[in-house]
């Protein structure tokens, strides 16, 4: 029997999206139009890949756990998500540049997918050949270097979507693949939840991001099938002229606001291994802890980021103000029980609960903020918005990353409820974004 690929992903488009509105198109080329059910579909089997590989292999439980395995330095701990973060922003207004003068940019894509897969792989290796110091440095590299390759597909996949996806879609596309990827991971907390787990310690941790890794490599293999119309190559700048570029924080008032709204919504990433640190001291540090974290993690993401999907695609500013009054509520609630209820904090279920409602805010942040800088510009815009916000954003997380030091002051349940209160910050101007969506 002869498998039609193109009559399988107008089914699955159909399926997930509903599609009815004949206008659908009107934001992309004509030519493109006929595609967007094939490469709706491959965009979305490929980001399932990649999301999955990224709740394997997240700094915010996985590899924080796997650092304390290994015996690293206690400073590796506290590098591991800004760097991760940081890491692929930062560099992305001089990426941006080299990528306007491509016409097709699915191929940046790719490269940088390999080049993931292979410092996860990376990452698995150090797990089983390595310990202490020397396993701790050599995780922050590969985790620098990851984090470099992410850049590149963050800058080239807003512009590809830009070009492959109409607008009333994209929110829909982010959020089901957050989705599907949330329902395997499950799979992968179950997995850390049996005795044999627990048991390998480190050595099943390596083997585990080793195959996570070939993730990155199946979703590159995926990609390179899209259907890419050529796009704009003009405005190609050097170091000095992407410098200089940054002008459109001061002459763009929609967009600087978004950026600094994003900034304030940085609180759900920098929150959440203040949870995991708490469960540490009243749970213990077993691979069966950091099973409930990624179970939780990866039922949010099932079961919220379709919600999230199609809520972006009404009102994507509407998601992030939602999501942050989320985040701020579970910060400020969890503050209060570790400080006043000891006995609860440290009960087996309120953490894990308290880190899936966070992990559905974080699905809320980042599919609208994605949404909304994809629909805030287009063409050559688009691509100018995307790489200076994260680039400012890589900077700032540096900086609010620091917010771990007041750690030994004010505790772990201290920090998660002062980035509770940025999170209200981030909500309150949020309401005075302009709307990007139509209608």
């Amino acid at each position: 029997m002869v498998i039609d690929r193109d009559t399988i992903a107008n089914e699955i488009y159909g399926k997930l999206t509903n599609e009815e509105d004949a206008r659908v198109c009107d934001d992309i080329a004509a030519e493109a139009c006929s595609n967007v059910p094939r490469n709706f579909t491959l965009l979305l089997v490929s980001y399932c890949l990649t999301k999955l590989g990224d709740a394997v292999a997240s700094p915010k439980t996985t590899l924080a756990w796997l650092v304390t395995l290994v015996g690293a330095p206690a400073f590796v701990l506290g590098l591991l998500v800004p760097l991760r973060e940081s890491g692929s922003m930062i560099p992305q207004l001089f990426i941006g540049g080299a990528i306007r003068r491509l016409p097709v940019r699915k191929t940046v894509w790719v490269a940088g997918s390999v080049a993931q897969c292979l410092c996860i792989a990376g990452i698995g290796a150090v797990a089983l050949t390595l310990e202490g110091v020397a396993a701790g440095l050599a995780i922050l590299a590969l985790v620098a270097a990851f984090s470099v390759s992410r850049g590149l597909c963050s800058v080239a996949s807003k512009d590809v979507i830009g070009k492959t996806v109409p607008k009333p879609r994209r929110g829909q596309l982010n959020g089901w693949s957050a989705s599907f990827a949330g329902l395997i991971s499950v799979g992968v907390g179950v997995l850390l939840l049996l005795p044999f787990a627990d048991a390998l310690g480190e050595r099943f941790l390596g083997v585990l991001l080793v195959v996570a890794g070939s993730l990155w490599l199946a979703a590159a293999l995926v990609y390179t099938r899209i259907d890419e119309t050529p796009g704009e190559t003009g405005g190609g700048r050097n170091a000095v002229e992407a410098l200089a570029s940054l002008q459109i924080l001061r002459t763009d008032a929609a967009f600087r606001r978004f950026v600094i709204t994003r900034a304030l919504l940085m609180c759900s990433a920098l929150s959440a291994p203040f949870y995991v640190a708490l469960a540490q001291q009243s749970l213990g540090a077993g691979n069966r802890v950091l099973g409930l974290f990624v179970i939780a993690a990866g039922i949010a993401g099932l079961v919220s980021a379709p919600f999230w999907g199609r809520f972006a695609d009404a009102s994507s500013k509407r998601v992030m103000i939602a999501a942050a009054i989320i985040t701020s509520g579970i910060g400020l609630v969890t503050f209060g029980v570790h400080r006043w209820q000891p006995s609860l904090a440290g009960s087996a279920w309120f953490l894990p609960f308290a880190y899936f409602v966070l992990s559905v805010a974080h699905s809320g942040v980042r599919v609208g903020r994605k949404t909304y800088v994809v629909n805030l510009g287009t063409g050559n815009r688009r691509t100018d918005y995307v790489a200076i916000s994260n680039t400012v954003i890589g900077v700032l997380l540096l900086v609010v990353g620091t917010v771990g030091m007041l750690t030994p002051v004010v505790g772990n349940g201290g920090v998660i409820g002062l980035l509770a209160l940025m999170g209200l910050a981030g909500a309150a101007l949020g309401g005075t974004l302009p709307r990007v969506e139509e209608g």
